[in-house]
């Protein structure tokens, strides 16, 4: 299967966008166009990870055409198994590290992904368009129904929220990727699998589309919220620190319908999955028709290429590195300076590069490979 080299660079910018926010400095103790890049990693980047991870989705049921019979019943156990060992891997980093980890989200969106594999383009489209306009709201309504007492209740029965802080009420409503909302970019970026993104009618129309979605989601929100509107809400700017209209600890709050007219990173409102959906678009159709086009860009970038056929590593990697240096009392800390992010993000680069000069697959993407390997003896 011919790798897309356009995607690979869109998965590497997604890794380091999620860098920028788990190392780098807070977005209060950034100016000028650090603050611009701190605060379009907030939320941006996990949204075009959630995408991509759409895309990815179809390259393994069949991209252009779906695949059927024999072939179709083995990619979709496939994914199955992947999703498992997602939410397994999510589960036990999960432990470690709290809520903020995606992976067991993934393995959620994967498994209710699986019934849509055979969908067009077209029709994927409208239903991640009709999930973006319905799911906030339906979010909002919840929130005032899962009080606190009642999430209490729940979690003392979910065997994942005795083994971390991502319990089933988290993966699905309450947490910080709640399926809930972001199941619509997964299956947008399902959509834009379908399309031939190497045509450049379909680029620039893309284009148009992702710009378009982009402007009119902000505007709008602007338009009816106030110039708050945009503001992150991950680092507390708002009643809630997760991606939706709950909070992310399990505890509870007054749910405010201004809420629904807000579009900044982790909203979780229909205006935050319109535009953040616009601006993955852009960063996906662009990192394509840069790589399409300009041959000697495609060179240099080799070695940032490279980090996104090795995302997952790249992703637990950074983590794991982490509590490596903080353990040795090296770690970022709270510190301000940019030193750290950039040192995270060429050494992803360099790893990288040298490890895909030897073997086709990231050490976590062989094993992930390799669980989905008796797939081969469904009949």
């Amino acid at each position: 299967m011919g790798r897309l080299v356009g995607v690979d660079l869109a998965r590497a910018l997604a890794v380091f966008g999620m860098y920028v926010v788990h190392i780098g400095p807070p977005l209060s103790a950034t100016d000028g166009v650090a603050s611009w890049i701190r605060y379009m990693s907030d939320g941006h980047s996990s949204v075009l990870f959630a995408t991509l991870a759409g895309f990815s989705l179809m390259l393994l049921a069949g991209r252009r055409e779906p695949k059927t019979g024999l072939a179709g019943r083995q990619a979709k156990a496939r994914i199955a198994i992947r999703a498992v060992v997602l939410l397994a891997l999510g589960t036990a980093m999960a432990m470690e590290y709290g809520g903020v980890i995606i992976l067991g989200f993934y393995g959620v969106y994967f498994l209710l992904a699986l019934p849509l594999l055979r969908l067009r383009a077209k029709t994927l489209a409208t239903v991640a368009a009709a999930l973006a306009l319905v799911t906030p709201q339906l979010s909002f309504a919840l929130s005032s129904l899962l009080t606190e007492s009642v999430q209490q209740s729940i979690n003392a029965y979910d065997p994942l929220k005795k083994l971390s802080d991502v319990g089933v009420l988290d993966l699905l409503f309450t947490g910080f990727y709640p399926t809930i909302t972001w199941i619509s970019f997964v299956i947008a970026g399902m959509a834009l699998a379908r399309l031939d993104l190497s045509a450049t009618a379909v680029q620039w129309r893309l284009a148009a589309l992702g710009a378009g979605l982009t402007v009119a989601a902000y505007g709008m929100s602007l338009l009816l919220a106030g110039r708050h509107a945009l503001d992150s809400l991950a680092e507390g700017a708002g009643s809630s620190g997760s991606s939706g209209s709950m909070p992310p600890d399990g505890g509870s709050f007054e749910p405010q319908a201004s809420m629904l007219l807000a579009a900044g990173p982790h909203s979780g409102t229909t205006f935050d999955i319109i535009g953040s959906v616009g601006v993955a678009i852009l960063v996906i159709v662009g990192a394509t028709a840069a790589m399409d086009r300009l041959p000697r860009l495609r060179r240099l970038a080799k070695p940032v290429v490279a980090v996104g056929t090795m995302s997952l590593t790249a992703y637990v990697g950074h983590f794991v590195v982490q509590s490596w240096l903080s353990e040795l009392g090296a770690g970022p800390g709270t510190e301000q300076s940019w030193v750290p992010l950039l040192m995270f993000i060429l050494g992803a680069i360099v790893f990288a590069a040298i490890w895909s000069r030897f073997f086709r697959r990231g050490p976590l993407e062989y094993l992930l490979n390799a669980a989905t390997k008796p797939t081969k003896h469904i009949r």
